[in-house]
C-alpha cells in the first residue's frame, strides 16, 4: 500500500509553505496579517482568480510560499471536500509545496476528513514492477495547525484506515495473475489477522466434502487450487453478522468457452469483488466498527486445460441444486452460488451484499457511471443507494422479474447458468437469487464497469478503483435493521 500523502498535527509548523482557502467572494477562511491579506487580494484580482472548488493558485509574497485554494460556495459535503483534497494533492506534488501548513479550524470534522481522504486516495500509485521509475510522484506532507491534537488524531486514524482498505483493494486488483492466484490471495488475507480479523481458508478437499461442486467445477481446469476465505470481524456482541461476499476469479480465460485474445489481459481484475470485500474488511478492522461483519470470497482460476469444465456439463451446487453449464465463461455466478449457500448455512447473516465483476452486459446498460444493483429487499437497496451517493460510489437498481427467471429453465437440470441473448446482467442476478433462502435480505452489485478506470477521476487514479470498499463501510456506518418479511 503506497502512501505518498501524509499529514500530522503541528503546534509550530516547520514549513515555509502555507495553503489557505477562499470562497467565491474571495473571503479568506484564516486569520492573516492585514498586509499579507491585502497582497493576496490584490494578486487574486490581478490574475482574475476564480475561486471555484478545486482551483488552486500559487503566490510568493516576500519569503512566503502561498497556495490559494478555491472552495466555491463552501465545502458543504464529503464529495466536495474530497475534490478539494484531490486537487490539493496535485498542487502539493509541485515544488515548493511538498510540505505545507494548513489551518482548518473553521471546517467541520467531516469536511476535514474528506479533504485528507481525497488527498490520500489521489496519491495512490502501483509501480512495484518498474525497474526504472522515471516519473515517481514525490512524497508530500500536510502540517495541520489550529485545531486540537485529539481531534486531528481521531480524524487521521479514520482516514488512514479507510485509505488502507481502498489501497489494499487496488493493490490486489492491479497484481498480475502469475503473482496473485487463489493461494497467494488467501495468504494476503491471512495477514489481516494482525488487525484483529479471524481468517480461515477452505481447501479443495474441504470444499468437496461440503458439496461445492459449482465452485470447484470452475477451477478444475487450472493447476492452481481453488480456495474460499472467510474474514470475521466481531465488534457487535451477539447480533447476526452482515455478510459481504466477493467473486474472486483471479484470472478468467473464459475456460472452454474461451474469450478473444484482445483485452484478455484485463481479466486479471475479474477478482474485483473479492478485492473490494477484502479491502472493506481491512477498513472495518482498522476503524474498529461496532458491528459483526463476515467477509467471504471464492477464489478460482478459470482455465481451459484437458480437465476443464465443458459446455453441457452438469454440476451439483452446495445447495443441492443441479446446474447445466451452458457457457463456461459464465463462471462467476457458479462461484458465488456455493459461497452464498455456505455463508447462509454457517453464519445465518442479517443481510448479504455480494460484489462481482459479473457481466459485460451491465456496462452496456449503465456504462461506467453506476454499478448494477439487484435485490430482494427495497430497504436494503435504499441503504446501498444512499450510502453510495455519500461516497461517490453509485449504483442503480435493476429489475428482477419472473420473465427473466424463465430464461434459466434447463431441460436436463434444475437451472442453467445463462439465459437468452438479452438482459444478461439481469438473468445472472436471477441465477444468484436462486441460492438465497429464507427471505434473507440480499443485494447483488455487478461492478464490472466500476472495478477498473480507464481515466482518472476525483480520488481515483487510472487503473484499479477499489470500488466497494467505501460503499460497504458507509452502509455499515448508516445501518438500519431490516425487518423480515418485507
Amino acid at each position: 500500500m503506497s502512501f505518498l500523502f501524509t499529514a500530522s498535527f503541528s503546534v509550530k509548523p516547520k514549513s515555509k509553505a502555507t495553503v489557505i482557502h477562499v470562497n467565491n467572494e474571495l473571503k479568506i477562511f484564516q486569520s492573516l496579517e492585514k498586509d499579507l491579506a491585502d497582497k493576496i487580494y490584490g494578486y487574486m484580482s490581478r490574475v482574475s482568480f476564480e475561486a471555484k472548488n478545486g482551483n488552486f493558485l500559487s503566490f510568493f509574497p516576500d519569503d512566503i510560499n502561498l497556495l490559494i485554494g478555491g472552495v466555491g460556495k463552501g465545502l458543504v459535503n464529503l464529495a466536495e471536500a474530497e475534490k478539494w483534497g484531490n486537487e490539493l494533492y496535485k498542487s502539493m506534488s509541485k515544488a515548493p509545496f511538498h510540505t505545507i501548513t494548513f489551518s482548518p479550524e473553521k471546517l467541520e470534522d467531516e469536511i476535514l476528513e474528506g479533504i485528507l481522504l481525497g488527498a490520500t486516495l489521489a496519491s495512490y500509485e502501483f509501480n512495484k514492477y518498474f525497474t526504472k521509475k522515471k516519473t515517481i510522484s514525490p512524497e508530500v506532507h500536510l502540517e495541520i495547525t489550529g485545531i486540537e491534537k485529539k481531534r486531528f488524531d481521531e480524524i487521521w486514524k479514520s482516514v488512514k484506515a479507510m485509505a488502507n482498505g481502498v489501497h489494499l483493494a487496488r493493490d490486489l486488483s492491479s497484481e498480475p495473475a502469475n503473482i496473485l492466484y487463489p493461494a497467494t490471495f488467501a495468504e494476503r488475507c491471512e495477514r489481516l489477522k494482525d488487525m484483529g480479523l479471524t481468517v480461515s481458508v477452505l481447501t479443495e478437499d474441504e470444499m468437496e466434502d461440503l458439496g461445492m461442486g459449482a465452485l470447484l467445477g470452475v477451477g478444475q481446469g487450472s493447476i492452481r487450487e481453488s480456495a474460499v476465505v472467510t474474514m470475521e470481524w466481531n465488534g457487535g456482541g451477539e447480533e447476526a453478522p452482515l455478510a459481504l461476499v466477493g467473486k474472486g476469479v483471479c484470472f478468467d480465460t473464459g475456460g472452454i468457452s474461451i474469450k478473444s485474445a484482445r483485452g484478455m489481459e484485463d481479466m486479471k481484475w475479474d477478482m474485483g469483488g473479492a478485492a473490494a470485500v477484502t479491502g472493506a474488511m481491512c477498513a472495518i478492522a482498522g476503524r474498529k466498527l461496532k458491528k459483526n461483519v463476515v467477509g467471504i470470497i471464492g477464489l478460482v482460476e478459470n482455465m481451459p486445460d484437458g480437465n476443464a469444465q465443458r459446455p453441457g456439463d452438469v454440476v451439483t451446487s452446495m445447495s443441492g441444486q443441479t446446474i447445466e453449464v451452458i457457457n463456461t465463461d459464465a463462471e462467476g455466478r457458479l462461484v458465488l452460488a456455493d459461497v452464498l449457500t455456505y455463508v447462509q448455512k454457517e453464519y445465518n447473516p442479517e443481510a448479504i451484499i455480494d460484489l462481482a465483476t459479473l457481466t459485460g452486459a451491465i456496462i452496456v446498460s449503465l456504462g461506467k457511471e453506476y454499478a448494477g444493483l439487484f435485490s430482494n429487499s427495497n430497504k436494503l437497496s435504499e441503504q446501498i443507494i444512499q450510502a453510495g451517493q455519500k461516497v461517490s460510489e453509485k449504483s442503480w437498481r435493476m429489475p428482477m422479474e419472473e420473465a427473466y427467471n424463465k430464461q434459466l429453465v434447463s431441460h436436463i437440470a434444475d437451472i442453467k447458468n445463462i439465459g437468452g441473448a438479452f438482459g444478461g446482467s439481469i438473468t445472472a442476478a436471477c441465477f444468484l437469487n436462486r441460492f438465497i433462502k429464507n427471505n434473507t435480505p440480499w443485494a447483488h452489485l455487478d461492478i464490472a464497469g466500476k472495478a477498473w478506470s480507464d481515466n482518472p477521476v476525483t480520488s481515483v487514479p487510472k487503473g484499479a478503483t477499489g470500488y466497494g470498499v467505501r460503499l460497504l463501510n458507509q452502509v455499515i456506518d448508516d445501518w438500519q435493521p431490516i425487518n423480515d418479511g418485507e
